[in-house]
């Protein structure tokens, strides 16, 4: 079925008997008939599929399930266990970013504060995502906030490199205190500062999504985002890197004496030199894991496979001596937002590269709202499609203002759900809510927050690498949909020349004002375009943004490079083409299989 076509089970069902039977059944009724039979909470749905590994050497028959639309009636105990599929797939993305900010790479804050973070992201998550699966009308407006989708949130990785190049300036500039040895001491201000520009920079997205669609996709075309998406995952591959190696700490340098001798500290529980073995044999079964699942594992497994590569290398990790419980057993038992709290403030030399970065959550808003309509067999185009467009870009904008007041970084539309949607056959926003339920139960109770503060660098080191180079490949994805002429080839490389040169060259632009004076107003602007030209992405989407609105579209005269440009659109006509395949290919092999058995 085409992603235009609608599915049957999306009409109304029509009832021909006698008018007193065509009324409309009450709500008790409706209630009973879900609550109180078999067919309400089980269905007909062949569960085995969710959970039937693919065993080598072992034929299957996979039957196609049924379809459920955005708001089909569907068994209860499938809402829940796809809710729990859908919250496990965001899992690894949700606590990450927290983990990274609140650790040595960013704010330097105490056990206490990295817990508190990651309940929050949690509990953020979970109320901020029911904001885009709901869909409001704004009064007596053509306007809505929401998508109606399955869209869920959570917290961006464009804000880390961001964040990191602004706390590493933050401590060399004396905003962030360090000891008489030079170590960076915790700085919650520093992270302050942080949520609070995001908070004022998240006005900028809000006024864009009153822009119309068609314009924002003129203005921000994939030959802009592509590249920039690119170069944010491949900064935050170095991080994941780091990690896995042992930590991003002190440690990192290998000092002969002191506390940081070993990785994280000489006082942590099987404590290694930064780079042993240990360490990167502990990532590697984390890594290995993930390749497993994606092989052999069922579709469950196949949207699950960060966690459960995490999982894994937990229990090895446990078994080996590297957790810690001590900070287990003190963490509450419950917890929630404004638990802690921040200073807000507004950061001047971030203002720019936050800017950027809204742009980025705005474009990725666009570009997965439209996969998740394609996948969810809804339209792709036309008056409907576009209000869900503005209301998704409003709830995205709004959402990292939320983020920030609920000490949060902000927040992007994830696309990783689209993939358990496609596996699952389910669209439906019932499953999205319940959802939204699980992230607030893991972020509530506060022990399994700090169980993910305990787990050892490297561990996380093996998920994050994964995580962020998928990030990259999206980026990818994004510039494959651009037909590579000559014009946009020669943009790609200019674009990506000096965001890759600022990422294996951070400090390139350090030394390039000289001023020293006593004007604050004038520093100040002077470390927003240092941050500026020493963050990869933010670079990359300027340089790519200016070319492609100065070098002017060139049509193709030589029949070579007409049949190129040709092919090349007729591939990126749909955005979510390799889905499309993909499922025409799932299908032609469960006809293969029915076939045969």
């Amino acid at each position: 079925m085409s992603a235009n076509t609608y599915d049957e089970r999306d009409q109304p069902e029509l009832n021909l008997g006698h008018p007193a039977e065509r009324s409309k059944p009450s709500f008790l009724n409706k209630l009973r008939s879900i609550l109180l039979t078999k067919d309400g909470w089980l269905g007909e749905y062949d569960y085995a599929y969710l959970f039937t590994p693919r065993i080598p050497f072992l034929r299957r028959n996979r039957k196609p399930g049924p379809f459920f639309g955005l708001n089909d009636r569907m068994p209860i105990v499938l809402a829940v266990i796809l809710g729990f599929q859908h919250s496990l797939a965001m899992l690894a993305g949700i606590v990450s970013p927290p983990l990274i900010l609140a650790g040595t790479a960013g704010a330097n804050l105490n056990t206490e504060g990295q817990q508190y973070l990651v309940s929050a992201s949690l509990i953020c998550c979970g109320i901020l995502s029911a904001i885009q699966i709901t869909r409001f009308h704004i009064y007596k407006t053509p306007y809505y906030l929401g998508t109606g989708l399955v869209s869920v949130v959570g917290t961006s990785f464009a804000t880390i490199p961001v964040a990191t190049g602004a706390f590493a300036q933050m401590y060399s500039s004396g905003f962030c205190p360090v000891d008489a040895d030079g170590n960076k001491l915790p700085c919650p201000d520093g992270y302050g500062a942080i949520i609070g520009t995001t908070c004022v920079c998240a006005l900028f997205e809000i006024l864009l999504s009153f822009t119309p669609p068609k314009i924002l996709q003129r203005v921000f075309p994939p030959m802009v985002t592509g590249p920039t998406v690119l170069l944010i995952g491949a900064q935050l591959v170095q991080t994941g890197f780091e990690n896995w190696a042992g930590g991003t700490g002190p440690c990192m340098s290998r000092p002969t004496s002191g506390i940081f001798e070993l990785c994280p500290t000489i006082y942590s529980p099987h404590a290694l030199p930064w780079g042993s073995a240990q360490f990167i044999g502990l990532g590697f079964s984390v890594f290995v894991t993930i390749l497993i699942c994606e092989k052999w594992g069922s579709p469950v497994m196949q949207s699950c496979a960060v966690v459960i590569g995490l999982l894994v290398g937990c229990i090895i990790a446990a078994a080996c001596g590297y957790f810690d419980r001590s900070t287990i057993d003190i963490a509450p038992a419950a917890t929630f937002i404004w638990v802690h709290t921040f200073k807000l403030s507004v950061y001047g030399p971030i203002v720019l590269p936050l800017l950027a970065v809204y742009l980025i959550l705005m474009m990725e808003a666009i570009g997965d709202i439209t996969a998740t309509c394609d996948v969810s067999r809804l339209e792709v185009e036309g008056k409907l499609y576009e209000s869900r467009i503005q209301g998704g870009v409003l709830a995205d904008g709004l959402n990292g203002l939320l983020a920030g007041l609920m000490t949060m970084t902000p927040m992007s539309t994830f696309a990783q759900n689209n993939g358990v949607i496609s596996l699952t056959k389910c669209a439906n926003r019932t499953v999205g809510y319940f959802c939204c339920a699980f992230l607030l139960i893991m972020g509530i109770f506060s022990k399994f927050a700090a169980a993910l503060v305990a787990i050892p660098s490297a561990v996380l080191g093996g998920m994050t690498t994964f995580l962020f180079c998928s990030v990259a490949v999206s980026g990818m994805r994004i510039v494959s949909t651009v037909p590579f002429t000559r014009r946009n080839r020669f943009i790609l490389t200019a674009a990506l020349s000096v965001g890759f040169g600022a990422i294996l060259v951070p400090n390139w632009f350090s030394f390039f004002f000289t001023y020293s004076g006593s004007n604050q107003a004038l520093t100040g602007f002077l470390n927003a375009i240092s941050l500026v030209m020493e963050t990869g992405f933010a670079l990359t989407g300027l340089v790519a943004l200016f070319l492609n609105l100065f070098i002017s579209e060139e049509h193709p005269e030589s029949g070579e490079e007409a049949e190129a440009v040709e092919i090349d659109a007729v591939t990126s006509a749909s955005p979510s083409s390799d889905d499309t395949i993909t499922q025409k290919r799932v299908t032609v092999d469960e006809e293969i299989d029915e076939k045969t058995v």
